[in-house]
């Protein structure tokens, strides 16, 4: 390869690495009290199928190893999520929430803007959970695009897929399978739709968030958590 390809490809490298490490670079600011990690979730959560480029996206194939990473790194005290999604991939995001609500590494999430739809699951798998008063988070059933076959084994698939999602979503909050499944059935409030919207103060009185909070008690909070480990 002539040297100067082979300088073009090394900078290519490094600008793609240089790109990578600034979407989930570390908050490491002189005279913190703890080294924490800063991962966002926005826009939707691309799955297994690639999405327009004009979509924003938060691609779940790059925050399965960022998470691999965090857990490893002895240095990262502990883990801040903050989320504004639409939703996106069921499986996806239910993956990624799996994946945050097992780590040891200390963890808080922050609501801002809109939960919605599979950030909902995404909210409640960290340790603790904040919102803030204007964001909102949408409940609603399993949905699928494309091609969709209108036989017994297409039903089937829908409640198994929803009751793992209620039941996560039950398991990492303080609202009940039952409370959750009417929310998600609700009939009336969206247009067109089945479902509920929650506002930052429903949420936390339905038990599905912890707290009603912005950045600075979201950072307190896992400060405290890291200090009490």
């Amino acid at each position: 390869m002539p040297e100067n390809e082979y300088s073009e490809t090394v900078d290519e490298i490094t600008e793609e690495q240089s790109e990578e490490s600034e979407k989930y670079r570390d908050v490491a600011i002189p005279g913190a009290r703890h080294l924490i990690h800063c991962l966002s979730v926005i826009g939707q959560i691309e799955g297994h199928y690639i999405l327009p480029p004009q979509n924003k996206t938060t691609k779940y194939e790059h925050i399965m190893p960022a998470l691999v990473a965090i857990e490893q790194d002895t240095s990262i005290e502990g883990l801040i999520i903050i989320i504004n999604t639409v939703g996106g991939d069921v499986e996806a995001g239910l993956a990624l929430a799996e994946l945050i609500s097992s780590m040891k590494t200390p963890t808080v999430s922050i609501v801002v803007g809109g939960g919605h739809s599979i950030g909902v699951p995404l909210a409640v798998s960290a340790r603790r959970s904040f919102i803030v008063r204007s964001a909102t988070m949408t409940i609603h059933p399993v949905r699928l695009t494309g091609l969709v076959l209108g036989v017994p084994q297409t039903l089937s698939y829908f409640e198994k897929m929803q009751e793992r999602i209620v039941r996560f979503v039950s398991d990492n909050s303080g609202i009940s399978p039952e409370r959750f499944k009417e929310l998600m059935l609700k009939t009336g409030e969206l247009v067109m739709d089945v479902g509920s919207v929650l506002t930052g103060e429903d949420a936390v009185r339905e038990g599905l968030i912890d707290s009603i909070g912005g950045l600075s008690e979201a950072i307190e909070c896992l400060y405290k958590m890291i200090e009490g480990r």
